[in-house]
Order: C-alpha cells, then sequence, then structure tokens
C-alpha cells in the first residue's frame, strides 16, 4: 500500500535522520508499520526550537511544502501565490497514492481538503487532533475544514477521527482518543497524603494558549491562603523567561520549580508523587497531560475546553451548574 501524510507539522533532518515533534512521531510509528510505502507531504524547515524524536522507520519519502502562514501582510501574500504549485503537487500525489491521510487542524491541511474532493474513489482518513467542538470560536481555516471533510456530498470514503463524542454529527466522523500507554505499564497507584503539603504539575509547552502564568497565580494565591502547595513545569517556550521573573518577583523559588524539556521518565515520576496536574488551555484537542496525570493517580485540575469534559465523565448538566 502507498500510504500518503499531508501535515502542518515540521519534518525536519536532524543528526542525519529525519525527526518531528516526539508526540506525533511515537503515532506515526504505528500508522507506518502496516504500509509498504509512505510519502510526507510538509513542511521540511523550521526556526526555532523543536521536541523532536526521529522516526523508527527512516524509508520513507519526503515532499517538502512552504508553510502557509498569514500573520503578516509580505508573509501571507508569499503564501497565496504559492497555493497554485501546492495544489497541484498534492493533487499529483494523490493519483499515485492507495490512501491518504490528513492530519488537520491546519492551513495545508485545509488545502488538501479541498483537493481531495477531486478524489473521491480514494481511500482516506482524517486524524482532527484539534478542538472538534462544534460550538467552539476557532479561525475560519479550522471551521472550513471541519465542514468539507463532514459533507459527505462533498468528501467521500473518509472516516474523520475526532476527539469527544459530539452532537449532530455526519457518518463521516468517529468518535476517538489516543492511548497514551500499554497495559503492561499499569502498576500499583502511589499513596499521597492527601493532609498536606501538596504537590502539582504543569506538563505542556509554555507558551500562551497553555496559560502557565495563570496557574502561577492560582499558585501565589492558594500559598498566600496558607495552603502548602508547590508545582513543577515541565515543558519550554515563550513564557518561560516570564515566567522566571515573576517567580523572582512573588518569591516562590521554594514553591515553583522551571524544568524544561525533560526525559518522559522525568514526568512520569512526577506524575505519580504528584497530588494534582493543572491544565488551564484556551484551546486543546486531546490533551495527554490530563490522561496521563490520571492514569497515574494524579487529579487534574482543568479548563472545559474540547473534548476534556468528556474526559473527565462530566455531563453538560454538570458544567451549567457550575458555570451558574
Amino acid at each position: 500500500m502507498k500510504f500518503l501524510v499531508i501535515t502542518d507539522a515540521h519534518l525536519i533532518q536532524q543528526d542525519g535522520k529525519k525527526v518531528a515533534y516526539a508526540p506525533y512521531v511515537k503515532e506515526m510509528d504505528l500508522w507506518m508499520r502496516h504500509v509498504d510505502e509512505v510519502t510526507f507531504i510538509c513542511p521540511d524547515t523550521i526556526k526555532g526550537t523543536l521536541l523532536a524524536q526521529a522516526f523508527q522507520r527512516q524509508d520513507f519519502k519526503q515532499i517538502g511544502l512552504r508553510r502557509l502562514e498569514f500573520h503578516t501582510f509580505w508573509i501571507a501574500l508569499i503564501s497565496i501565490l504559492t497555493v497554485p504549485y501546492q495544489f497541484f503537487v498534492l493533487c499529483f500525489a494523490f493519483a499515485k497514492a492507495d490512501h491518504i491521510h490528513l492530519r488537520c487542524p491546519g492551513n495545508l491541511a485545509l488545502l488538501a481538503s479541498i483537493a481531495q474532493i477531486l478524489f473521491p474513489s480514494k481511500k482516506k482518513t482524517a486524524k482532527y487532533a484539534g478542538n472538534f467542538d462544534p460550538n467552539a470560536a476557532q479561525p475560519i481555516a479550522y471551521r472550513w475544514q471541519k465542514r468539507i471533510l463532514s459533507n459527505t456530498f462533498l468528501t467521500k470514503n473518509i472516516d474523520i477521527l475526532a476527539y469527544g463524542k459530539w452532537p449532530d454529527q455526519s457518518e463521516n466522523v468517529m468518535s476517538f482518543f489516543t492511548a497514551t500507554y500499554r497495559r503492561n505499564q499499569i502498576t500499583a497507584l502511589s499513596i499521597r497524603d492527601w493532609n498536606g503539603p501538596f504537590k502539582s504539575v504543569f506538563v505542556g509547552a509554555m507558551g500562551a494558549n497553555k496559560r502557565p502564568l495563570e496557574i502561577l497565580e492560582i499558585i501565589k494565591s492558594l500559598t498566600k491562603d496558607g495552603i502548602d502547595i508547590s508545582i513543577d513545569y515541565y515543558g519550554d517556550g515563550p513564557l518561560k523567561n516570564e515566567m522566571a521573573v515573576k517567580i523572582d518577583e512573588y518569591n516562590l523559588h521554594d514553591k515553583v520549580r522551571l524544568h524544561g524539556n525533560v526525559d518522559n521518565s522525568i514526568v512520569t515520576e512526577a506524575y505519580k508523587n504528584a497530588h494534582f496536574s493543572f491544565l488551564l488551555s484556551k484551546s486543546e484537542g486531546w490533551p495527554k497531560a490530563v490522561a496521563e496525570a490520571m492514569f497515574w493517580g494524579c487529579v487534574p485540575v482543568a479548563s472545559a475546553v474540547s473534548c476534556v469534559p468528556w474526559m473527565l465523565g462530566c455531563t453538560n448538566k454538570q458544567l451549567q451548574r457550575e458555570e451558574a
């Protein structure tokens, strides 16, 4: 089988190997075990750092395309001018593929969603890693690709893997979640002392979407109220330096620790020993930080976005009572 993957995720060369964002690589390694030939269409350069991991399989092909971005006038103009070429590349690759796999959401994924309409007989899957809530406020590009792929008239022969179970979805949409651990990794839970002091963790990118600064304010407030709680931050990103400044300003060095990106085994041990895991994201798909925390008996404190209420077993009535 010739398996074609279209994604906005960067795939680059590092130390002589093809690498990409680590959690994405782990998932794609599973898909790639079951096919003969693999081709990726995706950006092949990146500015800044990448939490990278090498693919287990290195014999795949890669077609590099410019990342379609629209945050400034000139970058938007360049992106618009490259759209016809990228559309042609996609159609040419679609014609040769046996199975087309779209990784959504993203601008390249939107273009691929439009191109796939021309190939109704091709077997297709789409992994929608973002928020599939039909009522969520999202960029127009995200809303368009959800509507195109969900439309059974425009899109044929596809399974859309969407996080969470949402009402009034088309037959194209399949409720889905990502497994985090294997059965043989299940161990007895650590016994925690719920009389304090309390340990908490944050696992994720230090960016505005994850709201690490707001979590710091919570820790500051709880400490001020006499609650003995500490937090360990695991992850890197643009807000890390500002976090360090705030920790100095609040004199919370003994309560807040910034670890940056660390090996997954270290994060696992942190979950095992923590009482709480904080994740106050503005938007999510399937937040592994919530699933992993629960797996190790760590209580998640999370914002009610995307499928998080579904993950935690909350009903709409429960959420309405909490909001009231």
